[in-house]
């Protein structure tokens, strides 16, 4: 036993070699396509658009000022205006958007840095001059800021990398371009009992309705509003390209499509990987509304005394590492927003091809439909989306889920696949350590998507004991 274990470990010893090395290689080669890419987008955004779509390329940072003066773009020239509407907008804002650390970013900022320190070392710039060319920085936030205060689109809709079919750009009818898209089921007039449902992270109101919904006993929906919806940015609700994708943003767009339309008084939340930190917001909002809170796979990172919150979450989500596959899909959706718009560019703006493929090889109706929730984003959306709210939240999950624990007299349930690579059951066990009355279920052999996928009628019924249970 001895000469196996120590023969076992060598070998995984030498497969984290392997992969750190392999990894470190892909990366760096990654890092430079990036900046690549970032020249070709510019340029194709100018010649097709008149302009030049603006990217996290530059930071952010640099561009604020202080105390809500920030740096604008007007016709070619760069000035400092205030903006005291945008100082909340502007503290939703991840930084993990513009602060990626990279080994070409390093290098470039080290030469910067090396360059401005001769510059001032050989000759004094009048305060003018000085100004103008520390602030002449490409924010992207700030202009899509501008646009929102203006009232006015920074761009087309859609634009030339996202898709235009009617399924994509219905939400742009005066009826439907400031609600989301939601599904109902069950007792959708005479409930006794609502249930607000929230898919994850590029996924659709149809990881819902396709899976659990048909396997509901006929005594829960003639009791049960059933209310799935597409979050902003995804599925078939609107997807507008001056949105930054907050958690502000996300919570308004629920309150305003479901709780104010449908007059909600009390719900039970239902929630899966992202969409567990909206449902975490909501409850605080309602802390004397909800009924019950069930979350799947929540992506909560304790952070580390001295750690800088929303960085380590990006690390832990997307270690840039080649393997586990979906830890390397992962990362090149964090890291790189040149490549990410590519993929999208690839297989967002034509998913009827693809859609048609899976149909033809999965010959799987469930499947099919996820793949179909899957695709039907924009990279603006997923972009924004992931880092302002699994990385941007990083600093706010701990007073949440002090709150729930603390004003909350809810039941709270977490479910977790055991194989779940994305997410570790760790973030299950965090929460709990969190809410100690959290029931935790852990589903052996289950992964991210299978533990709903493949055992939905389990789970249907799983649900209808948690809201039974809470409901009496």
């Amino acid at each position: 036993m001895g000469v196996v274990g120590a023969a076992g470990a060598v070998i995984t010893l030498t497969g984290r070699v392997v992969n750190e090395v392999v990894s470190f290689i892909i990366f760096t080669f990654l890092d430079l396509l990036d900046v690549f890419l970032c020249f070709v987008y510019k340029t194709v955004d100018f010649f097709v658009e008149a302009e030049r779509k603006p990217c996290y390329c530059s930071s952010a940072k640099e561009a604020i000022i202080s105390s809500g003066k920030i740096l604008v773009s007007e016709q070619g020239e760069s000035k400092i205006v205030c903006l005291c509407s945008s100082k909340l907008q502007l503290e939703d804002i991840s930084d993990t958007l513009y602060t990626r650390p990279s080994l070409v970013s390093d290098i470039s900022k080290s030469t910067v840095t090396e360059l401005k320190r001769l510059k001032v070392e050989g000759k004094r710039v009048s305060e003018k001059v000085s100004v103008r060319s520390t602030l002449s920085i490409n924010s992207t936030i700030v202009e899509m800021l501008q646009g929102k205060i203006g009232g006015q689109q920074v761009h087309p809709i859609p634009r030339w990398s996202d898709c235009d079919c009617k399924t994509c750009t219905s939400w742009t009818s005066s009826c439907k371009e400031n609600t989301l898209f939601v599904r109902a089921d069950g007792a959708v007039e005479k409930a006794s009992e609502t249930v607000l449902f929230i898919h994850g992270f590029i996924s659709s109101s149809k990881f819902w309705t396709e899976t659990v919904f048909p396997n509901f006993s006929e005594s829960t929906k003639s009791k049960f509003r059933l209310l799935a919806i597409d979050l902003l940015g995804f599925g078939r609700s609107p997807k507008p390209t001056d949105s930054l994708y907050t958690l502000r943003e996300h919570v308004d767009m629920i309150e305003r499509s479901v709780i104010e339309p449908f007059k909600v008084q009390s719900f039970h939340i239902v929630a899966h990987s992202l969409g567990c930190i909206l449902a975490l917001a909501l409850a605080v909002k309602y802390p004397h509304a909800v009924k019950s809170l069930t979350l799947l796979a929540p992506p909560y990172f304790p952070v580390p005394k001295g750690e800088q919150g929303t960085q380590y979450v990006l690390r832990r989500v997307a270690p840039r590492r080649v393997w586990p596959l979906i830890a390397f899909g992962a990362s090149l959706a964090c890291w790189y927003e040149h490549i990410s718009r590519t993929i999208c560019l690839l297989i967002c703006k034509n998913h009827r091809l693809w859609e048609f493929m899976a149909k033809q090889i999965t010959r799987n109706r469930v499947r099919t439909f996820l793949l179909e929730g899957f695709f039907c984003h924009t990279h603006n959306a997923a972009w924004h989306t992931l880092h302002n709210i699994i990385c941007g939240s990083a600093s706010k999950m701990d007073s949440y889920l002090d709150a729930v624990r603390d004003e909350l007299k809810c039941e709270v349930t977490v479910f977790h696949g055991s194989d779940d690579e994305l997410l570790p059951v760790e973030c299950s066990s965090s929460v709990k350590s969190k809410i100690p009355r959290a029931n935790v279920k852990v589903i052996e052999k289950k992964d991210h998507i299978t533990i709903v996928v493949g055992r939905q009628k389990a789970f249907a019924r799983e649900l209808e004991e948690i809201w039974t249970k809470s409901s009496g």
